[in-house]
């Protein structure tokens, strides 16, 4: 079932409407499906690269969008909604370990596991389950999740099907390297 939606994503990335269904997705993907727009970005910005920063913008607001309707689901009905959800798609235990951490660093897991390809809406069903501060989740998930799509964005748009590959194989690496350097940045900037 999830292959036959994947392609039907790709699919859709082709259509007129692929920026809508972009969106949607990325709505969506911050607060429960289970697909990345990673599988609409990536064809969009292969077959349009002057526009790869106009579908990198459209993922990141959406993704904060639906990062904020994640964050009412675990801050609203997380034991009547988001507690199914998670034992749907397998993240039940993978939530109770994460949600221990999360009280202590919240700000900080937003900033790095943002960037990664592990499931977002993981993230915003715990930052509201948590009931971590909303508008530092909101600038959390801008930071991180902009900064996500719009590298995804710059390297297809510079170098095009050459990297399709790499950020297929190796998207976990370089966003890693990225959510350290912000999480450093911090630090510099905190004990200045």
């Amino acid at each position: 079932m999830l292959r036959r939606t994947y392609n039907r994503l790709i699919a859709l990335a082709a259509s007129p409407s692929a920026p809508w269904w972009l969106a949607l997705v990325s709505f969506a993907e911050a607060s429960f499906f289970p697909i990345p727009p990673d599988a609409m970005l990536i064809p969009m910005a292969l077959a349009r690269p002057r526009a790869a920063w106009t579908f990198a913008t459209v993922c990141t607001i959406a993704s904060v969008a639906g990062g904020a309707f994640g964050y009412l689901i675990g801050f609203a009905v997380f034991d009547q909604v988001a507690r199914p959800i998670l034992s749907l798609y397998g993240y039940a235990a993978r939530y109770e370990a994460f949600a221990s951490t999360f009280q202590e660093y919240g700000v900080w897991i937003v900033l790095i596991k943002g960037l990664t390809p592990i499931p977002y809406k993981i993230v915003t069903i715990a930052a509201g389950a948590a009931r971590m501060d909303f508008w530092a989740f909101m600038l959390a998930s801008i930071v991180t999740r902009g900064a996500r799509f719009f590298l995804v964005a710059t390297l297809l748009h510079f170098f095009g099907d050459s990297v399709r590959d790499f950020i297929d194989r190796r998207l976990t690496l370089v966003t890693t390297g990225v959510a350290v350097g912000i999480v450093g940045g911090f630090m510099v900037l905190k004990f200045l």
